[in-house]
Formats: C-alpha cells, structure tokens, sequence
C-alpha cells in the first residue's frame, strides 16, 4: 500500500488534464434549446442517434456525424418531459455535460447558444454579436458566509483560445450565469460583481462539470436581447431568436472549421 502523501500526489497528477499528442477529433456541443440546436445539425449534416448513449427515461438528444477530420456530437437537452419545453437551465446542462464526457469521451467541449447582452451602455454589446467566453461566473447563487460566497459565484476561467479569436475576429466577454430569464435588481448588482457582459442560463454549470472532469471547454454566445434596452426582455428575446440563431449557426462553422486539424495547443 502506498504512503499517504504518495497517494494523494498519485491523485493530484491525475487530476491534471492531459496533454494532447494528437489534434482534437472528438467534440462535444452542447446545446440547451432546439431553435439554437437544429440549425447547427443540419449545416455539418448531423444525424440523430436512435440508440442514445443516455440512461433511459431523459429527454437529452444526440444528433452526431463527421465533419472533415472532426467526430461531432452535439447535444440538445431535448423537451421536458411534463412540459414539452426546452430544458434550458443549469441542472439539465450540468446533468448533460457529465453523462456525456462519461459516454464519449471528448477532446473539446463547445457550449453555443444565445445569451442577454448586459448594460449596453457601459458594455457595448450589439444584437447578433458573437462572443467567445473568458471566464464564467454564477449570478443567483447567493451564499453570504466566508469562502462560501466564493463556492456560489463559482468563478472559472474558459479554455483560452487566443489564436481563434484573432483569426475570426471575435470580441471576448465574461459570462454570468442564473436559472432565471427575467434579471432582478439583486441579480443585477451580481452581474456587475462579476463583470460580465453577457449572461445565459447554462453556461457555469457546464464550466463547473468540465473543470472537475478536466475537458476542455470553449463558450460561443451571441445576443438576443439587451438589458437596459427598450423593450421588455422576453418580448425581445422571442422577436430576435430566428436570427440570432442563425449568425450563432454562421459563427459555429466557422469555430469548427478553425478548429479541425489543430492541437488543443493551437486553439
């Protein structure tokens, strides 16, 4: 049996994600709504899996096929199944995220999707901007005891991808995360806190699942909707999603194309 202190330095280096001797040809997306997930499966000719690497009984969807040197999986959290509605928010994509680095074993995971745009004036940010995530963050996970305000805001950094933002020219924000569409003034100041610039109801929770399980991941967001705009969130959401999820499928391929061929060292 080993000493103590080898074992647990046996388990710290196994902890540490693997360096790669090969470009990246397993991809993982992960997708939380149809509107944003169809249109992606039909550009790189996806087909869906009838026999799911999935326990039985979610309603997560697998569309997979080849795409150049690229095994593509994407994954769409499918229809709840009471509801009939997208499985948007944190627990089907922290679920999702885990079963599916358990079953296919990716190089990469993709999370695209739309994402609310925040404070346009000190920010920027554009409808149909495209974004590529530095860093991820909770906003609805309010825990004030010391240490455990750090757990709840969960701040973890992307997998840095400097040579794809200056090839596709993309902006770079921070990414705030909560299970809630409406923003309340307490979620507000949160994001600020966090200095994020657009916010979404997935993404952190897949950042948390990725870290833990040391895969590598990249977030592409593009905006439907602008907080301190004018008109009511939800009704600009709804009104902007066809399009915004068409430049996020645009912008998709493009990420993809840079990628095939690349070691995860040249993303």
């Amino acid at each position: 049996m080993a000493a103590l202190g080898d074992q647990s330095e046996e388990e710290a280096m196994a902890a540490q994600p693997k360096p790669q001797n090969r470009p990246i040809s397993n991809i993982v997306m992960v997708v939380a709504m149809q509107a944003e997930a169809l249109p992606v499966a039909n550009r790189f000719q996806l087909t869906e899996d009838p026999h799911s690497p999935f326990p039985q009984g979610v309603p997560w969807v697998r569309y997979h096929g080849t795409y150049k040197d690229l095994n593509i999986n994407l994954i769409w959290l499918g229809k709840d199944p009471t509801l009939g509605v997208d499985s948007v928010g944190t627990i089907s994509s922290a679920l999702v995220t885990y079963a599916a680095i358990q079953a296919l074993q990716p190089d990469l995971i993709i999370n695209a999707g739309t994402a609310c745009a925040e404070f346009f004036q000190a920010k920027g940010a554009s409808i149909g901007d495209i974004f590529i995530v530095s860093e991820t963050a909770f906003h609805d996970r309010r825990i004030p005891i010391p240490v455990f305000d750090l757990y709840g805001v969960g701040l973890r950094k992307a997998f840095e991808t400097p040579n794809l933002v200056k090839e596709l020219n993309l902006k770079v924000a921070k990414l705030s995360t909560g299970d809630s569409l409406e923003i309340t003034q307490q979620h507000e100041s949160s994001i600020i806190a966090n200095d994020a610039t657009v916010e979404d109801m997935e993404g952190a929770a897949i950042a948390y699942v990725a870290d833990l399980l040391k895969v590598p991941a990249i977030f592409v967001k593009a905006v439907t909707n602008i907080i301190d705009g004018d008109k009511p969130i939800v009704e600009e959401f709804l009104q902007n999603l066809a399009a915004v999820t068409a430049a996020l499928d645009l912008a998709v391929e493009q990420v993809i194309n840079f990628i095939n061929g690349k070691y995860i060292s040249e993303l």
